[in-house]
C-alpha cells in the first residue's frame, strides 16, 4: 500500500470530506479490532464516549470531543455524514475550512455539555447510565449556522425549492418532540448544537466572530504538537522603507476584507443567489486563502 499516495489523497480532501473520512475509519475500526482480538463491543468507544456521570466525566475530559467520532449503527453514520456534506458544500461556498471546523466543534462541545447537563439537572434522567455518542451536535451545527445566515436562500429538496430556515425549523421542532419518545440524549445534544449554530450565525452578522478564541486554541494546540524550526529574527535594516511595505499590505487587507464584509452583507440581505459570478468567484477564493 503506497502510505504517500493515500496522504497525498487525504491532503486534497476539502475539510468536511476529510471529517467523513475520520468518521468512517473510526468506525470500521470501532466494529472490526474488538471483533478480531475477542473484545466486548463498546470496548473502544467506552473510553471515548461521553458519560452522564460528572465523576466518570472528569476521568475522561476528552470524550467531550471524541464521543462525535463514533456512532451506533451503519444508519447513524450515514446519514450523520450525507447531512454534513450537503451542508458543508453551502457552508464552504461562503466561509474558509478554518471557521467551519469552528462551528462544527463548538457544536460538538456546546451539544455535549448540554447533554451531560440535562442529565443531572432534570429528574427525568436522574439515575441514568446513559452515554453519548455520535456526530449529529457538530452536523446540526453546522445546519443550523446556514440556515440562520443565509436564511431565505432556497435549495432543491426532492422535487421542491424550500428556504433554508424553513429546513433548520424543520430540524430543531422533530428533535424538541422527540425528546420524551426517545433518544433523548441524542435530541438534547441535537439542540446544543444548533443553539452553537444559531448564535455563531447570527453574531457574525453583527461582525463579531464567537470562535476566534477557540480557532486560536486550535491553532496554539497544533503548534505545540507541531513546533516549527525557530529562526534568529534578522537584523531590520531601512526601516522606514520596511514600514512603508507593511502599511500597503495593512492596506490592501483592510480592502479585501471590506469587500469581503459586503458581500456578506449582501447574501444575508438578498439570499446567494444575488450575487454575481464576479462576486461569488471572488468570495469562493478568499475563503479558501483564510
Amino acid at each position: 500500500m503506497n502510505t504517500g499516495g493515500l496522504r497525498y489523497q487525504f491532503a486534497r480532501l476539502s475539510i468536511a470530506e476529510k471529517l467523513i473520512v475520520v468518521n468512517v475509519v473510526v468506525f470500521i475500526l470501532n466494529a472490526l479490532l474488538p471483533f478480531l482480538l475477542g473484545f466486548r463491543g463498546n470496548a473502544i468507544s467506552q473510553w471515548f464516549e461521553l458519560p452522564v456521570d460528572l465523576m466518570d466525566f472528569i476521568t475522561q475530559p476528552w470524550s467531550i470531543v471524541t464521543y462525535s467520532f463514533f456512532h451506533a449503527d451503519f444508519w447513524h453514520l450515514f446519514w450523520n455524514m450525507l447531512l454534513l456534506f450537503f451542508s458543508a458544500r453551502i457552508f464552504m461556498n461562503l466561509f474558509s475550512a478554518r471557521k467551519l471546523i469552528n462551528v462544527y466543534f463548538l457544536g460538538v462541545i456546546l451539544g455535549g455539555l448540554l447533554f451531560v447537563l440535562s442529565y443531572n439537572i432534570f429528574p427525568v434522567f436522574m439515575g441514568s447510565k446513559s452515554a453519548l455518542i455520535g456526530a449529529s451536535a457538530g452536523v446540526t451545527a453546522v445546519l443550523i449556522f446556514i440556515c440562520a445566515y443565509i436564511p431565505n436562500q432556497e435549495v432543491r429538496v426532492i422535487f421542491f425549492n424550500v428556504k433554508l430556515w424553513y429546513i433548520g425549523a424543520f430540524f430543531v421542532l422533530v428533535d424538541l418532540i422527540s425528546i420524551p419518545a426517545s433518544n433523548s440524549g441524542g435530541h438534547l445534544a441535537h439542540l446544543g448544537g444548533a443553539l452553537l449554530g444559531y448564535m455563531y450565525a447570527r453574531q457574525l452578522t453583527k461582525g463579531r466572530d464567537i470562535g476566534e478564541g477557540f480557532a486560536k486554541f486550535l491553532d496554539s494546540l497544533a503548534a505545540f504538537f507541531k513546533p516549527g524550526d525557530k529562526k534568529a529574527p534578522m537584523k531590520t535594516v531601512y526601516r522606514k522603507k520596511g514600514a512603508q511595505k507593511k502599511s500597503k499590505i495593512d492596506y490592501d487587507k483592510e480592502s479585501r476584507q471590506r469587500k469581503i464584509d459586503s458581500i456578506l452583507d449582501k447574501i444575508s440581505k438578498s439570499g446567494y443567489e444575488s450575487l454575481s459570478k464576479a462576486e461569488k468567484d471572488f468570495l469562493f477564493k478568499a475563503g479558501k486563502e483564510e
